[in-house]
């Protein structure tokens, strides 16, 4: 299953490379020296070294999408500043309709399980239709960089979006005595996460969470420190009333059996993913791939209401 954040390879995934500064995509390889005055590209164009925005989500649809990734110089190293300017465009040689700023978000918990990448940007974008859109950050402070990327927003995104229904997914529980180690890949088991299904949380009209991912085998390492968030935020809400799922990827937890069957209802086409759900069964916040503590903390808030 590909995974959300492009970890592995922390480099050159997006347009010129990490050393290149003006070739890559078609697009990119066929501008002039001339950027015309206020443009995606004229930003882009300004002094500093030229990167290329490495992707950690890529699902989206029309409306508000939570866009993550990582900026790595040309020397293949992170660069990590608390904030960062986003621009974003619908082409390089289009002015900019939007500005928002991504913010640096912590991946796992203190002393947790380690991801290849220790935070990731995390901004808010409105992409109106579908269609490419560019995106330009610039971390805020030191040295300047600019980082180029673009997302690629869909009719609908492959998973269920804000504003859907949840799947009354029927995964696997310890009810009955079940080994929770036949279940999950987590060790030791966190039983917390094992006791219900996301059909007996809908049936019970109680907020939850729900996140699909597999610490063994995650091909990014991203998997383990996302579980032990929802971990770490479930021991604050699972007393208030929240319940929290945890459903693995592969079928018997064998990733040469392919995907399971809860994983396909929620057409999900990476991960982890997790989603937070409200009473009436609602999905209101969707996360692809790795996030803080501090952002599941800021959707369970809201659910609990």
């Amino acid at each position: 299953m590909r995974p959300a954040v492009a970890l592995i390879a922390l480099g050159c995934l997006f347009l010129a490379g990490c050393g290149g500064s003006r070739g890559g995509s078609d697009e990119v390889s066929k501008t002039t020296a001339t950027a015309p005055p206020g443009s995606l590209e004229a930003l882009w164009r300004n002094p500093g070294p030229d990167v290329a925005i490495v992707p950690g989500t890529s699902d989206y649809g029309p409306g508000t999408n939570r866009v993550s990734f990582l900026i790595v110089d040309s020397k293949s190293q992170l660069v990590e500043r608390p904030t960062a300017r986003v621009w974003v465009a619908r082409g390089l040689k289009q002015k900019p309709y939007a500005e928002t700023v991504a913010r640096l978000e912590p991946i796992g918990v203190p002393g947790g399980l380690k991801a290849d990448a220790q935070n990731i940007y995390v901004a808010k974008i409105e992409t109106p239709a579908p269609g490419t859109y560019w995106l330009l950050a610039e971390p805020v402070g030191g040295r300047r960089i600019q980082a180029l990327g673009n997302v690629v927003v869909k009719k609908q995104p492959a998973a269920p979006a804000i504003g859907d229904r949840a799947i009354p997914s029927r995964n696997p529980t310890v009810a009955g005595g079940r080994d929770p180690r036949r279940i999950t890949t987590a060790r030791p088991p966190d039983t917390e996460l094992l006791r219900v299904s996301v059909a007996q949380a809908l049936a019970a009209k109680k907020p939850f969470v729900v996140t699909f991912s597999t610490p063994q085998y995650c091909q990014t390492r991203a998997c383990g420190p996302v579980v032990q968030v929802v971990q770490s935020v479930a021991k604050r809400w699972q007393p208030r009333g929240v319940d929290f799922i945890h459903i693995e990827i592969y079928k018997g937890n064998d990733p040469a059996q392919g995907t399971n069957r809860w994983v396909d209802e929620w057409r999900l086409q990476s991960e982890p993913f997790t989603f937070v759900v409200d009473r009436a069964g609602v999905i209101r916040a969707k996360l692809e791939g790795a996030f803080s503590a501090a952002e599941l903390e800021a959707a369970v808030k809201k659910v609990a209401a």
